[in-house]
């Protein structure tokens, strides 16, 4: 008899912890933050200010939306009304050629593939990151917002995005994404995805995909890099740079010699038909649409680094949070789009236009108009 009132408390325990998220699900409003303390108060931050963050994030708790401090619908420029419908014409498959995973369900994504979209519960946010798309700053915002970095000097949340070591932003385990939600929530764990992904704001950069490649071989195969060198430079080189002898082990070595991959044999590596295109799959140059799911997760804002400042302004103006944070400063030596018929003069035409199909569905989901003169023309 007892062994059967445990087991009957248990299923009538359960029965009322899921009646509970459902109506929090009917409600549209809940607060399951498993990784996050209580608020602790940074310089400069008073009670009125941290009250406003808990409402941020586009959304007030009730579900409606939020409103900017312009009194119109802050989500809703025109410019954003059109970048959304650009995605769901060119999702909805009807004038645009098909892509790998446009049309399965968000629940069909593994969880592994989701790493990318950081959760902050505190403000209710979610935020794809995109290497080589200002993700470092708009980490170190993400951050700032969550309190989850204690500077080891001041013994307080960092307050500041720009003073967060670059050597910290990078860390994985500062960030709450949705490829760790199994290990916190279980078996509800893609119920919580699926609470968060309707009620949070949903944000992510973009940029013109071929910019952003030039960008990604710059800045990992132009400089010695132990990392890139070993697991890409040297299998890039004893394929496609025709050398009499052998690979040097490092990046150092390769590099004292005057030895490192061009352009077109990093461009031939993505194009190899040979190749397992899972050992293709670095963030850095892996598609948008591959990292963010454009077509499973409708993102409230999506902002372009070729508008970034004034993109910046208004997402944070959007988020209600731009009284409590600035965003960094840029870099300096960004690549530019007026590059990219330069680099592209040592690419054959039928190599381009074999890359632009392979990045097709990022120019056309985020509206970057087909390269046409580069794809027809040798120079």
């Amino acid at each position: 008899m007892a062994t059967r009132l445990r087991v009957a408390f248990a299923v009538g325990s359960l029965l009322m912890i899921l009646m509970i998220i459902v109506y929090w699900d009917d409600v549209g409003g809940f607060a399951l933050n498993p990784l996050q303390d209580p608020v602790v108060p940074g310089p400069g931050t008073n009670a009125s200010s941290r009250h406003e963050g808990a409402q941020v994030g586009g959304l007030r708790p009730d579900g409606s939306r939020a409103v900017g401090r312009s009194g119109t619908p802050s989500a809703e420029s025109r410019e954003q009304r059109e970048r959304k419908r650009r995605i769901r014409d060119v999702c909805s498959g009807e004038d645009y050629p098909d892509f790998p995973g446009r049309t399965r369900d968000v629940d069909q994504i593994p969880l592994r593939e989701l790493d990318h979209l950081i959760v902050d519960d505190r403000h209710q946010i979610i935020y794809c990151y995109v290497p080589k798309v200002a993700c470092t700053n708009w980490k170190r915002v993400m951050l700032v917002l969550s309190q989850s970095l204690v500077s080891s000097s001041s013994g307080e949340p960092y307050t500041d995005p720009e003073t967060i070591p670059p050597d910290l932003v990078h860390n994985s385990s500062l960030y709450f994404t949705f490829a760790k939600f199994f290990s916190h929530y279980g078996a509800l764990s893609r119920h919580m995805m699926a609470l968060k992904l309707k009620h949070y704001t949903k944000f992510l950069f973009v940029r013109d995909p071929f910019v952003r490649l030039i960008s990604a071989f710059r800045n990992k195969f132009e400089r010695p890099n132990e990392f890139f060198y070993r697991h890409f430079g040297a299998a890039i080189l004893r394929r496609y740079a025709n050398l009499s002898g052998s690979v040097p082990d490092t990046a150092a070595e390769a590099f004292a010699v005057g030895l490192k991959p061009t352009f077109r044999q990093f461009v031939s590596y993505l194009l190899d038909p040979e190749l397992d295109r899972t050992d293709l799959s670095n963030e850095h140059w892996q598609q948008v649409y591959r990292l963010c799911h454009p077509c499973q997760v409708h993102y409230d804002f999506i902002g372009q680094l070729e508008n970034l400042e004034s993109d910046a302004e208004q997402l944070l103006n959007l988020l209600q949070v731009d009284r409590l944070i600035r965003f960094p400063s840029g870099a300096r030596n960004r690549t530019s789009a007026s590059w990219v018929g330069d680099w592209f003069k040592q690419i054959p035409p039928a190599m381009r236009r074999d890359l632009y199909r392979l990045y097709r569905p990022d120019f056309q989901l985020f509206g970057y108009p087909e390269p046409a003169g580069l794809l027809q023309r040798d120079t």
